[in-house]
């Protein structure tokens, strides 16, 4: 068995200030390239609603923004997107969108099955939000593989600063054991440099993580969008955000890491500087060009004029540029699920 890698509040304090970080950095690649190699893999993420009945302080597409317009993609669209990422290479479709009450269990189990008959060697991950027991298990039973739910934050008081009095931690805490009881490979994740987060939260999150054993985790900077209460806040680094990818590798040695398009879009070189920490995954839109600058979770997002084949073969390139390979396939967590 592996040895249980941890943290203290002293040693984490120490990395984050910035000591240290190249050898961190070495230590994280060392570890990734045992498990995966040079392989990055690519999920073509399908952004299909930017309706949410949630409202939460940091997010663009929370219910009471009423300067975005609002869209859904039909069954039909969604289709398209996966035909065209099928053909560029993905083998991995991440439905993604608000916590719509539109899409009920039942539309949700359609898409599911649609995509799974028409690619069956192809992973489906949703990104949906909390729903009920039963409505994960049926999405499970429908074909869905993956499913991701950041907790943004494990400190309860924190997520109070950042979430309405109607979610709660607790819940959020539940929605994940859920996942994970049910047989999904599960992420979990968090914003870095949110409003009021200090280190004792980051420590939190490491400690919850270690505890959870997700098979994927999601980290990117905090990031302010205009139309929000958080919309004058000052944003996550660069560096901070990539301190702690390496750290979480190291962590969870197996686990499945991108190097977000947040990452991207606060630093031209963002996904490449994850990739040289420790990250293995970057999730590339194949959302339709004309939906994309609505789905605004954040300012200035990036890739939201480019074409999905553009996209990719501009990817391709930089990740080749930097000694890492994109290749086509699902890219499962190697590893065992239920420990």
């Amino acid at each position: 068995m592996e040895a249980k890698q941890n943290i203290d509040m002293e040693q984490l304090q120490y990395l984050l200030n910035g000591n240290e970080a190249d050898y961190l950095k070495e230590r994280a690649v060392a570890v990734r390239q045992r498990y995966y190699d040079a392989d990055v893999y690519i999920r073509g993420l399908i952004e299909f609603t930017n309706y949410c009945r949630n409202n939460c302080y940091y997010c663009g597409i929370r219910r009471d923004n009423a300067n975005i317009d609002r869209y859904r993609l039909s069954d039909g669209d969604i289709m398209a997107c996966c035909d065209e990422g099928y053909r560029l290479g993905f083998r991995t479709f991440v439905l993604q969108g608000g916590e719509d009450g539109f899409y009920i269990d039942s539309m949700i189990c359609r898409l599911i099955r649609s995509i799974k008959e028409r690619y069956p060697d192809c992973a489906v991950t949703l990104s949906i939000g909390e729903r009920s027991k039963e409505s994960y298990q049926a999405y499970f039973e429908a074909g869905a593989d993956r499913y991701l739910l950041r907790h943004e934050t494990a400190n309860d008081a924190h997520y109070r600063q950042l979430h309405p009095s109607e979610l709660s931690l607790k819940h959020r805490k539940e929605c994940l054991k859920n996942l994970k009881e049910i047989g999904y490979q599960v992420g979990a994740g968090f914003m870095v440099g949110s409003p009021g987060q200090t280190t004792q939260n980051l420590y939190e999150d490491l400690q919850f993580l270690r505890e959870l054993k997700p098979h994927m985790v999601g980290i990117g900077p905090f990031i302010p969008q205009h139309d929000t209460p958080f919309g004058r806040e000052l944003a996550g680094t660069v560096d901070m955000t990539v301190t702690l990818l390496s750290i979480i590798r190291l962590l969870l040695p197996r686990v499945l890491l991108p190097a977000t398009t947040a990452l991207g879009t606060i630093d031209p070189f963002g996904r490449e500087k994850g990739l040289m920490a420790g990250a293995n995954v970057v999730m590339p839109n194949l959302s339709p060009g004309r939906v994309r600058k609505q789905y605004a979770l954040y300012d200035k997002k990036i890739c939201t004029g480019e074409e999905a084949a553009e996209c990719i073969e501009c990817l391709k390139n930089r990740v080749n540029k930097i000694g890492y390979r994109v290749v086509c396939d699902r890219g499962d967590y190697k590893g065992d699920l239920n420990v």
